[in-house]
């Protein structure tokens, strides 16, 4: 097949696959098929398939759209809503700046990363429950940010598409083929993504991205180097808003509980294109509560339906020869440590679970000069960095982040990713019945080090400090309890294969971030489609052929 005529098919894949989410917003499916009429027909659930995924996030949708291009009839099970209806104002999503029920799972007041401003509870705002698109999910000295719905974390991420640096990339994965995935995994997820990168002239010129020429000038005044970055929001669009010829969306504070217009999330590509294949289902608010092995070696998955209170309306159960779990680095990791020591998979080895660590994140913010002003309007798409990661001494890769509140601030913040070393073990709780993590504050206090040195030089060389008023405390400077990129659990090589094939079953993969060693040096979703393509285009020759 040509690279052309590939490209017509997946077109029209994809349009026919958004026609499918259109169709079942429109009717207020739970269940999406190619058709809203084929939905509709299908009154008892899809109880058997030759291939279920776990999750609609960055690996489950690749896992999906591969499976359904091989002719495998495929059940994708997504414990969020679909979004695609809007709501009172028009829209499908809330802005940050405003938010409302759609903003938070099942939550009773926001809990937005940043705490309070100018020592005010400013920041977050009551709502009603409701599954909303971004999820805080907490464990002790931790807690993470996932998105939940039809496309998982890429409807509430900043977009921000990074490739690692292939070094980098080799030390985390030494038994993966680096060569091979620069030269061919790499390419097709950033192409399948929609990647693309800000105009420099455009940059340059913007009232909208005058917080980050602020803080490279700054990163600058320091000696150090700073980089653009690619993203999935659609530049061109973000174009079109500062013209005021479209919509705004990042430039409308819309980025942590969706974005309304110009991302490309993953419900307008891959799973869009699965679709439009006629071959995948995706059921939604469904909630995988354990799986199993039955007796003829099929996969038995125990799911609970909800409806929009939260409420179990339905316990279902399913089967399927293929399981591929893409539930992320919580969900995949919380599935397989339940079911090794509850009894029901107990040939899973001892490194699942193991692994974890939270990318290095930690976020800070500087106070500037008066004169050095951020600008009251800010896009909320990060598009670039300060690397330093080449410091062998204190390796930080720090994005500039955006604070879109609609007035000047005098504000810089950034979301660092550290080389933090530190990684902690997901394990059962029998008494409460619980997955817990083991991370704990001293783990943290590493990637704060790191960190804050870093910034003490930034603020050495432009006579600036920190701002104390972020993150709740008038002592907290660095906000080190909570992570956007959770990474491991199932580790690729050592609780699978290195292809994502789960040790001691056969027919049960991961292709979620689970896999990747707790740190990846960068925003991590680009390496895990990639690993995800990687893992697909394996299996589908070795284990799936007749």
């Amino acid at each position: 097949m040509t690279a052309k005529l590939m490209q017509r098919q997946l077109t029209r894949r994809h349009i026919l696959g958004m026609a499918a989410l259109q169709a079942a917003a429109a009717a207020g499916l739970t269940r999406i098929g190619l058709t809203s009429a084929q939905a509709a027909e299908e009154a008892a659930a899809v109880d058997n398939a030759p291939a279920i995924v776990v999750g609609s996030g960055y690996g489950g949708a690749v896992a999906a759209l591969r499976l359904a291009q091989a002719g495998i009839r495929t059940l994708v099970l997504e414990m969020g809503r679909l979004w695609n209806t809007p709501g009172p104002d028009g829209k499908v999503f809330c802005s940050t700046a405003n938010p409302d029920q759609r903003s938070m799972w099942f939550r009773t007041r926001t809990e937005a990363p940043l705490a309070t401003f100018l020592w005010l509870d400013v920041v977050n705002k009551d709502i009603s429950p409701y599954p909303g698109a971004l999820d805080r999910v907490h464990y002790d000295n931790m807690s993470v940010y996932v998105g939940r719905g039809v496309g998982g974390g890429s409807l509430v991420n900043g977009s921000m598409a990074v490739t690692p640096l292939k070094s980098y990339f080799a030390e985390q994965f030494p038994t993966v083929d680096a060569d091979e995935m620069y030269r061919t995994y790499f390419p097709r997820a950033n192409s399948m993504l929609g990647v693309n990168t800000v105009d420099p002239t455009w940059f340059e010129s913007t009232e909208w991205y005058r917080f980050t020429r602020v803080s490279r000038k700054h990163a600058q005044n320091t000696g150090l180097k700073t980089t653009f970055v690619p993203s999935v929001y659609d530049f061109a669009y973000m174009q079109r808003e500062a013209a005021g010829t479209a919509t705004k969306s990042a430039l409308g504070q819309e980025v942590i509980y969706g974005n309304n217009y110009g991302k490309r999330s993953l419900d307008k590509s891959y799973l869009a294109a699965a679709l439009g294949t006629g071959n995948v289902t995706i059921n939604t608010l469904e909630k995988v509560r354990s799986i199993s092995r039955a007796g003829d070696g099929s996969w038995v998955l125990t799911a609970d339906r909800i409806d929009l209170t939260g409420a179990v309306v339905e316990t279902k159960q399913y089967a399927c020869t293929y399981l591929f779990l893409g539930g992320g680095s919580l969900g995949t990791t919380e599935l397989l440590v339940r079911a090794r020591d509850t009894g029901a998979l107990p040939a899973l080895n001892s490194t699942v679970g193991a692994g974890w660590g939270p990318n290095g994140n930690t976020m800070v913010g500087r106070a500037n000069h008066l004169w050095d002003t951020t600008g009251a309007n800010q896009s909320t798409m990060p598009v670039m960095g300060i690397d330093d990661w080449a410091n062998a001494d204190n390796p930080v890769f720090a994005e500039i982040a955006p604070l879109p509140t609609g007035l000047e601030t005098w504000v810089s913040l950034y979301l660092a990713i550290t080389k933090n070393p530190e990684r902690a073990s997901f394990t059962y709780d029998s008494a409460s019945g619980r997955v817990k993590l083991g991370w704990t504050a001293a783990q943290s206090a590493v990637s704060v080090a790191m960190a804050k040195k870093l910034f003490d030089r930034i603020n050495a060389a432009n006579a600036t400090i920190y701002r104390y008023d972020l993150f709740g405390s008038s002592s907290k400077v660095f906000a080190d309890d909570f992570c956007y990129h959770p990474l491991g659990g199932c580790v690729l090589g050592k609780a699978t294969d290195d292809y994502g094939r789960v040790k001691g079953y056969p027919r049960l993969y991961v292709t979620d971030g689970s896999l990747v060693p707790g740190n990846i040096g960068v925003n991590p979703f680009v390496t895990i489609t990639a690993l995800a393509e990687r893992t697909m285009a394996r299996v589908l020759v070795e284990d799936t052929a007749p």
